[in-house]
């Protein structure tokens, strides 16, 4: 088995590649740099009307690293059509480990106390790298994924990586784009000092969700 530091995994972020695991009990990882990545631009996202009232009724709590190991085991849990997961726990105790060091990030849905949904990624420069995402709660995943994006404009981010494209993506906004033309982004966005807001809740980024309306509308 290969030896993997948090150090080791950042440097393959950098360098535009990423582990999966075959499953939640395996030790051994595979690594991807797809030829057509997955991106959603942070002014291009597509933000369905219905969505957007549920956004903006405030029926849910949005936070941040508040609960970083629950959301990333909620993710690795079995759902309709993915009984086999990708987040072992050897990759799970390494995003942990990321998560200690400021490099790895959370956003969590709340109905009260109960957690209903949330994403987490790697954050690197002006780059987030999504990794996985879940739901307990029709559009609640997508609730996170509105913040996020409301979150990293307003942190200064200049890119949200997705790795692949997916039809639920492809409807908010999210794009393929060639390798090459990602690892072209990924340079640029490195450098980049952007910084992870600390306050996920829509009275904090409202103003970002609006621009996000403003800047490309709402469809039904």
């Amino acid at each position: 088995m290969e030896r993997l530091t948090p150090d080791m995994l950042l440097q393959a972020y950098a360098a535009g590649v990423f582990p999966m695991a075959p499953d939640r009990e395996s030790l051994e990882l595979s690594w991807y740099s797809p030829e057509e990545r997955g991106v959603i631009p942070l002014d291009g996202m597509t933000i369905p009307r219905r969505l957007m009232r549920t956004v903006r009724s405030g029926a849910f709590t949005v936070t941040a690293d508040r609960d970083f190991q629950a959301v990333i085991r909620a993710c690795a849990e079995p759902a309709p059509g993915r009984e086999e997961t990708w987040i072992s726990e050897r990759l799970q105790h390494l995003y942990e480990a990321l998560f200690a060091l400021g490099h790895a990030h959370s956003v969590e849905v709340w109905d009260g106390e109960a957690l209903v949904g949330g994403l987490y990624g790697v954050s690197l420069g002006g780059v987030f790298c999504g990794e996985s995402m879940f739901s307990r709660v029709r559009d609640v995943s997508k609730i996170a994924l509105v913040h996020l994006v409301a979150g990293l404009r307003h942190g200064g981010f200049c890119l949200l990586d997705t790795q692949y494209t997916t039809p639920h993506l492809m409807r908010l906004g999210g794009v393929g784009i060639s390798g090459q033309r990602y690892r072209a982004l990924l340079e640029k966005a490195l450098p980049v000092e952007a910084v992870w807001p600390e306050n996920f809740s829509l009275a904090a980024l409202r103003s970002e969700i609006e621009r996000l309306h403003s800047s490309e509308g709402i469809r039904s």
